[in-house]
């Protein structure tokens, strides 16, 4: 189930613009800083959310530099 969720994640990321890339990583590093915070002072019941989160966040920054890289060759 989690295989089919992370190929449509990969689609919808390779369909997005740059400003949208941008836009959805901001949202991603927001969310990623809230759950450390809440974290820090109150254990989540779910700790592999800030796992989801960083490599959501690599993952994004990934596909933000290779559409950046094409449209400059």
């Amino acid at each position: 189930m989690a295989k089919k969720k992370a190929a449509k994640e990969k689609a919808d990321f390779n369909q997005m613009s740059v400003p949208e890339l941008k836009a959805k990583l901001s949202e991603t590093q927001e969310s990623y800083f809230r759950l450390q915070f809440r974290h820090t002072s109150n254990p989540l019941k779910n700790p592999m959310q800030i796992r989801t989160h960083r490599r959501d966040i690599a993952r994004l920054k990934t596909y933000l530099r290779v559409k950046e890289a094409g449209a400059v060759s």
